[in-house]
């Protein structure tokens, strides 16, 4: 039997440059995690998410963008073409990281574990396409995710935000 992972903070991503990044790095910070896309409908939501930053402005609130290629081979760029795709294109200044797997047998273990109910009785829902959002709370726990066409900038995303931080000063 798997033991039960906690929170996303055992977890290492690779940075765009292919250096390893430990979440922990993220501790006590509310995270917005999203898997893109550079040429899908939904796209234009990374104008949106970096919107969404600058309008929260908490430093204790961060975005991470996760491209992937498992929907509709929507994400043909690699590396740093990625990279320099979100920031020229859409002004995305969050981290942006590796191209990774985010569904299925393959799929990074950071996803494994966001979209395992038995491991976060607030999520049954795996990516089901690209801009997929979990919603992660300041103790590096699931808090809430919002499907691919939920708006960024919804009220409903930005309120669940600013309670997460209000808990957390509290």
């Amino acid at each position: 039997m798997q033991e039960s992972i906690p929170n996303i903070y055992p977890f290492n991503v690779k940075k765009i440059n292919g250096e390893d990044q430990p979440l922990s790095a993220y501790r006590n910070k509310v995270l917005l995690i999203v898997n893109t896309a550079s040429a899908c409908g939904f796209t234009p939501q990374l104008k949106e998410l970096q919107q969404l930053k600058n309008e929260i402005n908490h430093p204790d609130f961060e975005i991470l963008g996760f491209p992937t290629n498992d929907f509709g081979k929507q994400e043909p760029l690699d590396g740093a073409d990625i990279a320099a795709f979100c920031e020229v294109n859409h002004g995305v200044k969050f981290p942006i990281f590796n191209k990774i797997m985010v569904r299925g047998p393959h799929a990074h273990p950071l996803f494994q574990f966001l979209g395992d109910k038995k491991q976060n009785l607030k999520s049954s829902a795996k990516p089901r396409w690209n801009f997929h959002k979990y919603l992660v709370n300041s103790k590096g726990e699931l808090a809430d995710y919002y499907l691919p066409f939920t708006n960024p900038l919804s009220s409903k995303i930005k309120k669940r935000i600013q309670r997460l931080l209000a808990e957390q000063a509290q």
